[in-house]
């Protein structure tokens, strides 16, 4: 339901549009910054677990992988810093900022609406639903497909970087020294942190679909929301 008070009405293009502000400046900033950051880390960690051939002549003449490297290794302090940032942000801002991180699972009309959306998205129901930030099945995916593996792969990622780091830097003392016995050995945190990463390309896949999507199809914004942080809902009839 939306509220009288962070409603405004306005008439465009011959139809009744309803916007209600609810994504603030920090959490949009930190969504494009942390796509951004996801791209790279993910086509510079492709190359990483997959290297290029080498390049001819010395290998002093060319520093290829390093600059792979070093990409992926600045993208990943760019990740956690945002991730920081997001996470106080939860705290501070408006109650769509704390979506992402808090889920009403013992709300059973909660679990009703979120199965609605599935067979929404099935197209199952013929008529969509229409919600101020996220919809219960688009909060879930959010949590359990995005935020966990993202959380998994600054602790992986930042364990393997404190590897090379060596013992007694910052990321080997709070993640390698506990990350890498718990799955066995280096090579599985290798293993798992490139599976993590394929996880989340196809989350990006399936949510950049979503968005378009409900854009086209709901009568609600859903990219420029994200832009400009207001969500627009059309009315169904010219």
């Amino acid at each position: 339901m939306l509220s009288a008070q962070d409603m405004q009405e306005a008439v465009a293009h011959g139809r009744q549009v309803r916007a209600v502000y609810v994504y603030e400046a920090p959490l949009r900033l930190w969504h494009w910054v942390n796509a951004l950051a996801i791209t790279v880390l993910a086509m510079t960690g492709y190359f990483i677990g997959s290297p290029p051939p080498s390049q001819p002549g010395e290998a002093s003449a060319s520093f290829l992988f390093g600059y792979i490297r070093f990409a992926h290794f600045a993208a990943g302090y760019v990740l956690l810093a945002g991730f920081i940032g997001r996470v106080y942000w939860a705290f501070v801002g408006n109650e769509h900022s704390r979506q992402l991180f808090k889920l009403p699972v013992f709300d059973s009309a909660w679990w009703k609406e979120a199965a609605f959306e599935l067979r929404w998205y099935l197209f199952l129901e013929r008529h969509p639903k229409k919600y101020v930030g996220h919809n219960p099945l688009a909060q879930f995916t959010m949590f359990l497909l995005f935020f966990l593996p993202l959380l998994f792969m600054i602790v992986t990622g930042f364990a393997l970087y404190g590897e090379g780091a060596q013992a007694g830097s910052w990321a080997s003392m709070l993640f390698t020294s506990w990350v890498v016995p718990m799955f066995g050995q280096s090579q599985d945190v290798h293993t798992w942190h490139h599976l993590g990463m394929w996880a989340i390309v196809v989350f990006v896949m399936v949510h950049v679909y979503a968005a378009i999507r409900e854009d086209i199809m709901s009568r609600q914004s859903m990219v420029s929301t994200m832009l400009s942080g207001w969500r627009m809902f059309k009315d169904d009839k010219p």
